[in-house]
């Protein structure tokens, strides 16, 4: 089974607090019971993560489900944002919902695919028993690069190119 580096923990570690952080500002939309959930079962798999170094069946469950809500409301804000036309597929432009929405989602599905690759299954991991595994350094990489994504684009967005109002409809 694969045990999790000091890199990949921090790395959890932060992505567990940018979806609490994201799963609170929930709580005031009207479609909160599409985003809460998926927030926060993104934020457990992280901090699961952090917490036991390892995967297990509980998180694997729980990573699982996420990993289908984020797919199924990436789908849902794609298809919504061509019908309306608001952004565009490939915006970052985060003063429109759909594009929040959008990215999101597209976050959570990296993180949990990321979990998945990290710790796979038992037998996905070929015959070596009895040793113990790291994660792959590009799994390790994909998690940094998506927490510099995370957290980098609204920093670039709102301070170096002044953002704007946000729009909510």
């Amino acid at each position: 089974m694969a045990t999790s580096t000091k890199l990949f923990t921090l790395c959890s570690g932060l992505m567990g607090a940018l979806f609490a952080y994201s799963a609170s500002v929930q709580l005031n939309d009207p479609d909160w019971y599409f985003w809460f959930p998926l927030y926060t079962g993104a934020c457990a798999v992280n901090l699961m993560n952090v917490a036991a170094a390892t995967s297990n069946p509980v998180s694997r469950r729980i990573a699982e489900v996420t990993l289908w809500a984020a797919l199924f409301l990436f789908c849902k804000v794609v298809v919504e944002d061509l019908a309306t036309g608001t952004a565009g597929l490939w915006s970052l432009d985060l003063r429109e919902r759909v594009v929040r929405e959008k990215i999101g989602s597209g976050m959570v599905f990296v993180s949990m695919v990321l979990h998945f690759k990290a710790f796979p299954l038992p037998e996905a991991e070929g015959k070596k028993k009895g040793k113990e595994h790291g994660i792959p350094r590009h799994v390790e990489y994909g998690m940094l690069g998506l927490v510099v994504f995370s957290f980098g684009l609204p920093s670039v967005f709102f301070r170096v190119m002044g953002g704007g109002e946000m729009k909510f409809e």
